[in-house]
């Protein structure tokens, strides 16, 4: 599978001395797919804030609740690689489009989904609206490593993710008083037939108006990015069988890197679908649902901090060795959180954002180097990688069923341990 590629009379040297080439109005360009990143994070981020509600109004089990983030992330599984054979058709800009529109019509599924008043048709509604921030993010990722110096990609995506970040921080906080702010005070397990069937229409009302200003901004963003999509001349690709990508997993280090991808959204996800009722527990800090809730954007507003101090240090340290060392103080907090009680035990817990915030990119970068012309190919099988955060969480939810949300944080401590061998192997340049 080839994807267009955009054309440019300026060229910059790549890091085998072959020229690479940069779009003219590069830095035009980066403002949409910054808006890209900052749209489709703070969405994502919604669902921690979603699964408390679910969980009290469908009386749900912690692995239950899970499958928000499960049938969320299962698209990544199912649409990447058509995502991808969709820009190789109608290149990046318009691809981009249709994702947002994909997205905007997962927004209003949530009114018949309000309406049924089942659980089912909300995963349902979160499913389509996860394919469209696929199609998105597999335009953004290797779009904003084209519009530059091969150089410093990983610095650029790095920068790009932080204003992912920005959007996982704000969409939270302004979610957590529109939805959790209201969180039932009722005990639905009281409520049965047509009672509890009114009860669930009313309580995810908030939900639905929420999900249907998304939509209206989605529609407007998606508009405005097709009144510029000419700003990017994009050469059209060979057409071939999308499937070849997955011959890229042949290489030991790309391989290894798509793995890293997989359990590190896992494992970012897992922790953030738990926040809210972590701290809500009497040991931890015993916040009420919508306190707790503000707390959410400090996780990923950690990253985005993180992101914005790490696309200098990735300029100046191994990109590996700093993945390396983040992954592993990262598992130092898990450990302090699950064995420590009150504050110290939920503010460890939040810091883990701040150590998270490099992770994505520099794997993604990692992994990619050296793929020339098969970046784009290589983007496509990481995203279905991102697949992890449908599967990981899942377990987490499961380990805190069975032993505690404060045990079930060594799912995710054995997801860092491996990017931590991951960040030493990749440590030096490809082919070095």
């Amino acid at each position: 599978m080839s994807i267009p590629t955009p054309t440019s009379t300026t060229a910059a040297p790549s890091k085998d001395g072959a020229q690479a080439q940069v779009p003219q109005n590069a830095a035009s360009l980066q403002t949409f797919v910054f808006a890209l990143f900052f749209v489709f994070g703070g969405i994502t981020s919604l669902n921690d804030v979603i699964i408390p509600k679910l969980k009290d109004l469908f009386t749900l089990s912690y692995a239950q609740a899970m499958l928000v983030q499960s049938a969320f992330f299962a698209a990544y599984f199912f649409v990447s690689i058509p995502a991808a054979a969709v820009v190789q058709r109608i290149g990046y800009m318009r691809s981009a489009v249709v994702g947002l529109l994909t997205m905007a019509a997962g927004c209003l599924l949530f009114i018949p989904a309000s309406y049924s008043g089942m659980f089912i048709t909300f995963l349902l509604a979160l499913f389509v609206l996860a394919s469209g921030i696929t199609i998105v993010q597999v335009v953004a990722n290797p779009l904003i490593s084209m519009l530059g110096k091969p150089q410093t990609a990983s610095s650029r995506l790095t920068f790009a993710q932080a204003f992912n970040s920005l959007g996982t921080t704000v969409f939270p906080y302004v979610g957590a008083i529109l939805i959790l702010g209201s969180l039932a005070t009722v005990d639905v397990s009281t409520l049965s037939g047509a009672a509890l069937d009114a009860y669930r229409q009313e309580e995810t009302r908030v939900v639905v108006n929420t999900y249907i200003g998304l939509a209206i901004a989605l529609a407007l963003l998606g508009g405005a990015v097709w009144i510029n999509r000419r700003k990017l001349v994009e050469t059209a690709a060979p057409s071939e069988n999308i499937l070849h990508a997955f011959d890229l997993l042949k290489q030991p280090r790309f391989a290894l890197g798509a793995l890293c991808i997989f359990l590190y959204v896992g494992a970012e996800v897992a922790i953030g679908s738990v926040i809210v009722n972590y701290l809500m527990e009497s040991h931890v800090m015993g916040l009420g649902a919508e306190e707790a809730g503000k707390h959410v954007p400090l996780y990923w507003g950690g990253a985005m901090v993180g992101r914005f101090i790490g696309a200098a240090l990735l300029r100046m340290f191994s990109p590996g060795k700093v993945l390396a060392f983040a992954a592993a103080v990262t598992i130092t907090l898990l450990l302090v959180s699950a064995n420590t009680t009150g504050a110290v035990s939920g503010w460890s817990l939040l810091a883990i954002g701040l150590f998270n915030s490099i992770m994505f990119p520099t794997i993604f970068t990692l992994a990619c180097e050296g793929l020339g012309a098969r970046t784009a190919e290589g983007s496509g099988v990481i995203c279905v990688a991102i697949v992890g955060g449908a599967i990981v969480p899942l377990l987490m939810g499961f380990a805190a069923d069975m032993a505690g949300l404060k045990m079930s944080l060594i799912v995710p401590a054995v997801c860092y341990a491996v990017i931590v061998y991951f960040g030493l192997y990749a440590r030096r340049p490809h082919g070095a």
